[in-house]
């Protein structure tokens, strides 16, 4: 009798099956036809019959040609850096829909001729920031520090506080950064207190700017000084302020976080910001300030090579002038209305018999902003073994361990993601 395994269906054969075909349109023809073989060799090995080839090509396959799986972030950290701090909104993923295509980002089609870059993206960030002359955006924050830094004091000096010399994350100092561009530092005061006496002391002929840089991952308390904005303004050089965290106005929940519109209200000739943290938008860097400082950082050569594409600058315009970030609504959600929600998760979760129960929590902002600053949230607590198995459900979730405890904190979370989140516990239990 003849091996059944000689019977595996052929490669041509299994590809033009409607289903396995429709992935190949989706997914592209070299995923899918590996797919395809490790069935079929399966198939010889013995490990599955013949006849479950394509159903085992179609379970093989993921939901995207990309490997990015969404995360529920449960962790009560609203711009958390492992999950691509901000979420963006729906009307900045549609921005990216249509901007995925051929568009007119630099292109006039009044006249058919070659226009501004972004320069929708530009007016927008204008319109929101009214204090700004110019405005320039860049692929993220310590971009925009380079290019401030290469442009203004390359083979000069850039005046900072030792307080402000900060590692940005992954091991990123910025005194390397800044010395990196062939600018020198001039680093002055002490770690803990600095006067405007040694600003004043530090400037020079040789200054290139005095850099200004919030330190949004830390705080130093007790027996401190620091210098503001406003009390350098005529200092004798160009003051830079690297606010970090990417609000461009004042905050209700976080009075103490700097902005760019107060900034530059205060004398700042040029505010650096991230794009992807409280303004919520995509990964950039924002530049706002005097625009013969913008102009002089938009025509450096190395500004070609930190731009942006029509991707960044559709979702960023998009952030600007669309409703309400996703970071926002997370920002103004009361412990009430949360604590309602995890007591609800938890109710339905036992009822279907999986240990669970509601508290009061505390949230942080995360992304390098709001050090220190707690935000009233609620949790759903579970068996501490739920932490390992949520990162493998489907969705996968990321909860915070506290106390030997696993707590799927609901600050980040929409309403619209409980019945995902609910679903994902049911599927670990």
């Amino acid at each position: 009798m003849s091996d059944p395994r000689q019977r595996v269906p052929g490669t041509d054969r299994v590809l033009t099956h409607p289903e396995v075909a429709a992935a190949a349109d989706r997914l592209g023809h070299r995923l899918v036809k590996q797919a395809v073989h490790t069935a079929q060799q399966r198939a010889r090995d013995g490990e599955i019959t013949v006849s479950a080839v394509i159903a085992e090509t179609l379970a093989a396959l993921p939901d995207s040609a990309a490997s990015g799986r969404p995360v529920l972030n449960a962790t009560g950290v609203l711009l958390h850096t492992n999950l691509g701090r901000a979420p963006l909104s729906e009307a900045a993923v549609d921005a990216l829909r249509r901007a995925a295509g051929t568009t007119d980002v630099e292109l006039d089609l009044s006249t058919g001729r070659r226009g501004p870059r972004g320069a929708a993206a530009l007016a927008a960030l204008l319109a929101a920031v009214p204090r700004a002359e110019a405005a320039h955006v860049v692929n993220n924050g310590a971009a925009a520090l380079s290019l401030a830094a290469t442009a203004l004091a390359q083979g000069r000096e850039i005046v900072l506080a030792r307080g402000e010399m900060v590692e940005i994350g992954d091991g990123f100092r910025l005194p390397e950064l800044l010395t990196a561009t062939g600018a020198r530092l001039r680093e002055i005061g002490t770690t803990n207190r600095v006067r405007l006496d040694d600003y004043r002391a530090a400037v020079g002929p040789d200054t290139g700017f005095v850099l200004k840089v919030h330190p949004s991952n830390f705080v130093i308390t007790g027996f401190t000084s620091a210098v503001p904005v406003a009390a350098l303004r005529g200092i004798g050089a160009p003051v830079v302020v690297d606010i970090g965290s990417g609000l461009l106005h004042p905050h209700p929940v976080l009075p103490a976080e700097p902005d760019a519109t107060s900034a530059l209200a205060d004398g700042a000739d040029l505010v650096l910001a991230s794009g992807d943290k409280l303004l919520g938008g995509p990964q950039a860097g924002l530049l706002l300030g005097r625009a013969e400082i913008v102009q002089q950082l938009r025509h450096h050569p190395l500004a070609r090579a930190m731009r942006v594409d029509k991707l960044t600058l559709a979702a960023l315009e998009a952030t600007l002038r669309g409703p309400r970030a996703p970071i926002e609504q997370a920002l103004r959600r009361d412990q009430q209305s949360l604590l309602r929600r995890a007591e609800r998760l938890a109710e339905s979760l036992s009822a279907a018999g999986v240990p669970a129960s509601a508290q009061p929590s505390e949230a942080t902002v995360g992304g390098g902003g709001a050090p220190g600053v707690a935000l009233p949230s609620a949790a759903v607590v579970l068996p501490a073994r739920f932490a390992e198995l949520l990162r493998r459900a489907d969705p996968a979730v990321l909860a915070c361990l506290a106390h030997d405890r696993c707590l799927l904190d609901l600050a980040a979370l929409p309403p619209e993601d409980d019945d995902g989140l609910r679903r994902a516990v049911l599927g670990a239990a």
